[in-house]
């Protein structure tokens, strides 16, 4: 669209500053003489851009010209606070100064976009680790529609939430009060008060959401941030009894650290080492939680405890003679 193009000239010489017309078509894909065309419209809209002719010429904003128009629309601004936000950059000691680039970034966004760009670094927040414990296994089943939960967060509205439980099964009924979306680990979970008090669902185990006409009820002075800390603390802190040591095929190391991440004891190993296998300390809630390790079959062997290492072999017995028994059973 030439509106598009446009707005990328004018982008374009107030990055780099004069640039010639010929590289100028080449960026966009165009030929010199639409080029021209489009710096003369916008001559006669009152951007002050100006041609120098000679072998050192080109096309140039007058000297001192900004334009805070960055050419986002909503979505993208909305977007591109949202992948900003989370855990990850105070983890790597770019707190303050991503902090600095958002309030830069802020204030060269037109007018129009700032609320929603700020409204969404306050309503989704992105947190890439997964929980301790094990990788997340999808709920499985309809699920309400995402879209209906980010109408209500966005628009601070109550909602009225039917939801699956996990640990029975049993589907309840609630009115929430919202603070926002987070995606932790590739899992999406609203963060909602419920009677007052914080709580945890997640979207895939929703059956159905509808959007009330009332307006949401948060307790004064909380953002999702703070609620979604205390949140999850609750659930990674909680003590975790099973120490467990694992001998890993170098072969494997890798994958095996990047999936047990969570459950690591301590530091990882020595990467030094170049042992055939590695010694790994685990940390689990359960033996049920610490039969993950059977993935990775022989190439990952638990060491301790006696009662894991017992709990695999049965599995692995309750496998291997299902298998021997012949062909599983065929749908008709």
């Amino acid at each position: 669209m030439r509106s598009e193009r446009l707005l990328s000239i004018m982008l374009l010489l107030q990055t780099h500053g004069r640039l010639p017309a010929g590289e100028l078509a080449e960026r966009l894909e165009v030929s010199v003489r639409t080029v021209m065309r489009d710096v003369e419209a916008l001559s006669a809209t009152g951007v002050p851009v100006y041609t120098v002719r000679g072998p050192h010429g080109g096309i140039a904003l007058l000297p001192g010209y900004r334009t805070n128009v960055t050419g986002m629309t909503t979505d993208e601004a909305r977007a591109l606070f949202v992948l900003l936000s989370g855990q990850a950059h105070t983890e790597l000691g770019l707190g303050q100064a991503l902090g600095s680039a958002l309030r830069k970034l802020m204030a060269a966004l037109p007018a129009p976009h700032r609320p929603d760009a700020d409204l969404a670094s306050r309503r989704i927040l992105i947190d890439p680790v997964r929980w301790r414990g094990g990788p997340a296994r999808p709920a499985g089943g309809p699920a309400a529609d995402l879209a209906v939960l980010q109408q209500a967060v966005f628009t601070d509205r109550r909602l009225c939430l039917r939801y699956r439980h996990g640990r029975d099964s049993r589907v309840r009924s609630y009115t929430l009060d919202p603070y926002g979306l987070v995606n932790k680990a590739g899992v999406w979970y609203l963060v909602a008060d419920h009677r007052g008090e914080p709580a945890l669902f997640r979207t895939d185990r929703a059956l159905s959401a509808v959007i009330l006409d009332e307006p949401v009820r948060r307790r004064a002075g909380l953002e999702l941030a703070d609620v979604w800390d205390g949140l999850r603390r609750h659930i990674d802190d909680i003590p975790a009894p099973l120490s467990v040591t694992v001998s890993v095929h170098r072969d494997v190391l890798a994958r095996f650290l990047r999936i047990h991440e969570a459950d690591l004891a301590g530091p990882p190993p020595d990467a030094g080492d170049r042992s055939e296998r590695v010694h790994v300390e685990l940390h689990f809630r359960s033996l049920a939680a610490a039969e993950v390790l059977l993935a990775f079959g022989t190439d990952a062997e638990v060491l301790a405890p006696a009662e894991l290492r017992q709990a695999l072999a049965r599995r692995a017995a309750e496998a291997a003679a299902r298998y021997a028994a012949g062909t599983g059973h065929r749908a008709e």
